[in-house]
């Protein structure tokens, strides 16, 4: 089985480098997975996804673009 940091990599990065991760669902928010820095909340899944794999791919992605378009830490490339 593959780790966490070689299955996301760019989510590991955020998560070293500039914010944190919530997952699951309570009385505050029906996102299952959302990722959060000082500033606040960047970005969350949307209600209706019910796999934490699915909203943790989508995060990857999200992540992504991000770390490219604001060309933040070591490289473009997570």
């Amino acid at each position: 089985m593959a780790s966490f940091a070689d299955s996301y990599p760019t989510i590991t990065r955020w998560i070293e480098e500039q914010g944190w991760i919530e997952i699951g669902r309570d009385e505050y928010s029906s996102s299952l997975v959302r990722a959060l820095d000082p500033g606040g909340m960047f970005w969350e899944s949307d209600s209706s996804v019910d796999s934490i794999d699915d909203a943790l791919q989508e995060l990857e992605k999200e992540l992504m673009g991000w770390f490219r378009k604001n060309k933040i830490g070591k490289s473009c490339n997570p």
